[in-house]
């Protein structure tokens, strides 16, 4: 059975003065969270353990991203997070580094073609 895309938000997060990607990154996952809210769910009867959550992190540096903290904090579904190269680092001239992460949530159903109905 396939999947259907339910969900697509987008987030930033930063940490201006720590220079913590995984910080920055967990930022921008709450910043796309507070941005949905998924009713679908009591409305269909749809267990939310039934939703893929697909979690894409832009950062300088994917490798210092600690994915599965990341996926911790996501509220429902099953999450899977990946960090690619993107987001901005941004260097003063004294030397500081401030991150910025971005996020892509994408959130999926089973393809369930004729067991609902939306009016």
């Amino acid at each position: 059975m396939g999947e259907k895309r339910i969900i697509l938000e987008m987030g930033t997060g930063n940490d201006l003065y720590g220079q913590d990607y995984t910080k920055a990154a967990r930022r921008a996952v709450q910043d796309a969270l507070h941005h949905s809210s998924i009713t679908l769910f009591s409305k269909l009867g749809v267990d939310h353990t039934a939703m893929r959550v697909q979690v894409t992190l832009g950062v300088q540096q994917p490798s210092a991203v600690d994915c599965d903290q990341v996926a911790a904090d996501l509220p429902r579904g099953r999450a899977q997070v990946r960090a690619v190269q993107g987001g901005i680092d941004v260097v003063d001239p004294d030397g500081g580094r401030h991150v910025v992460a971005t996020a892509a949530i994408e959130a999926f159903l089973p393809d369930m073609d004729g067991q609902y109905k939306l009016s």
